[in-house]
């Protein structure tokens, strides 16, 4: 169970951020959280630092005194809405999305079909389940340059840019030893973007200014994301005329409620040469490194690190609380003792 809030010696409450864990993404995660972890302790929250290694959640974080859990897992497990469920049936507060929301986020396939629901562009793909259904999409006409990519892992790890016909088999067997099944997809081509959203003291969602990638490489992949050489180039706010700036913005801001996202989001966006929008998919916990993206977007805004940080932990015990008085009003219409 959840230890009283303001247990601390500051007297506020003990926030566990929990990073690392088993995913292919878990030096991504442990420079994230102990950026995270640091930031907190600066804004005077007491900080407890739960390296998972395992998806042991209930003893971790149980165990740890943490009043809100923040959550600074990247990939399996700490996006797909495993970790988010653990810590809803433990009664402690977390950020981020809920679970559902996370799981359909992070599967880039049940992602795409939710913004076809809800009318928001996405480039046309079919779903790759062995390496020979690379047949089957030339087949149905998906031509070169396609993007090939596991469906549930992210870092842009597996993915490829296939530019020949006869090398989509092999771009699609190296996608599905990260993660099964494999998207191939329409490269679009044109510029790339990213558009952070972040709730208000309210829990209502605002699009961040956007910002342009300009990568050196042949796409933004794990080196261009995470290595000082990558030779990314990180415009913000992004050079773009004022209605595609809000253009942008819509869209991020579609795709976070169409998901059903809460508290933070991070779209990435390619804009063709008609500057229309496609949704390539939605990080319900981007990244909160020095290259990070988020914390960038929020500190054009005015926010620093520390703040938005502390911002997300606002977030996280609001909403629990908002949670438990609506409860308390069902069971109250419904003649149900507390």
């Amino acid at each position: 169970m959840a230890s009283s809030i303001g247990r601390g010696r500051s007297n506020r409450p003990v926030i566990g951020v929990l990073y690392g864990g088993a995913s292919a993404e878990r030096e991504v995660s442990l420079a994230s959280g102990e950026a995270v972890a640091s930031a907190l302790s600066r804004a005077g929250f007491e900080v407890r630092r739960l390296e998972m290694r395992d998806d042991d959640v209930e003893k971790i974080v149980g165990g740890s005194g943490a009043d809100v859990a923040f959550l600074a897992l990247h990939g399996e497990f700490g996006e797909d809405g495993q970790v988010q469920a653990i810590l809803e049936k433990m009664g402690i507060p977390y950020t981020g999305s809920r679970p559902m929301a996370s799981a359909n986020a992070m599967d880039k396939h049940a992602a795409k079909r939710m913004f076809v629901a809800a009318g928001i562009p996405t480039p046309p793909w079919i779903l790759a389940d062995r390496p020979r259904t690379a047949r089957q999409a030339l087949e149905e006409g998906f031509v070169p340059p396609l993007v090939v990519k596991p469906v549930g892992a992210g870092s842009s790890i597996g993915v490829t840019i296939v530019k020949r016909a006869e090398d989509l088999e092999a771009a699609v067997e190296q996608a599905l030893a990260v993660s099964r099944p494999a998207i191939i997809e329409t490269f679009v081509d044109g510029r790339e973007f990213t558009v952070g959203v972040l709730d208000d003291e309210c829990g209502r969602p605002t699009a961040l200014p956007p910002i342009e990638l300009v990568v050196s490489r042949e796409f933004y992949d794990y080196t261009a994301k995470y290595s000082d050489g990558g030779g990314t180039q990180y415009i913000c706010p992004a050079d773009v005329d004022p209605e595609n700036c809000e253009k942008l913005k819509a869209t991020a801001l579609a795709a976070h409620r169409a998901l059903g996202c809460r508290h933070m989001s991070r779209t990435d966006i390619r804009m063709d040469k008609s500057w229309n929008p496609w949704v390539l998919e939605v990080n319900t916990i981007p990244g909160f490194t020095s290259h990070s993206l988020l914390p960038k977007a929020a500190m054009a805004t005015g926010m620093t690190f520390e703040s938005l940080c502390a911002h997300l932990v606002h977030l996280a015990l609001a909403t629990s609380e908002a949670r438990k008085r609506a409860a308390a009003r069902r069971r109250a219409a419904s003649g149900v003792p507390a």
